[in-house]
């Protein structure tokens, strides 16, 4: 098995609220003619927003659940700057500010919001990790 991971499926309790929320964060909506999902190319990445109760009636669990989810999705910058940028931009877009950039033991600066669904989110620069013109980044060896 390669190390690859494509697409990230995120469970919304109001498919239309989610597709407008990542919208207004400038996000280009692909596959538009696919009725009840919606995507989002992310570089070399996609995101889907699918309902909830669906998503958890494919894997066979229950939809029952909320709080913290054991996992949060990163989205790095370039700047410490562009950090509260992107922390503004989500409020903006209908977020809540979870945690309000600040600088780390480690040398970064991060900060974190959560979706209307509370999706958590960590929004981060860190100066070891390089974006790449793509937007996608690199690990160091």
């Amino acid at each position: 098995m390669q190390p690859r991971l494509t697409l990230i499926t995120l469970g919304t309790s109001d498919l239309p609220r989610a597709i407008r929320f990542y919208e207004a964060l400038g996000w280009t909506r692909s596959v538009k003619a696919a009725e009840g999902v919606a995507f989002f190319q992310l570089g070399g990445l996609a995101l889907s927003l699918y309902p909830r109760e669906d998503l958890a009636r494919d894997a066979g669990l229950p939809a029952e659940g909320s709080g913290f989810r054991g996992f949060s999705l990163a989205y790095n910058t370039a700047s410490r700057e562009e950090t509260d940028a992107v922390l503004a931009k989500a409020v903006e877009a209908g977020a809540t500010l979870v945690k309000a950039g600040h600088d780390v033991s480690w040398g970064g600066y991060i900060g974190y919001f959560a979706d209307p669904d509370g999706v958590l989110w960590e929004v981060a620069w860190n100066p070891g990790f390089a974006l790449l013109p793509d937007g996608s980044m690199r690990l160091p060896d």
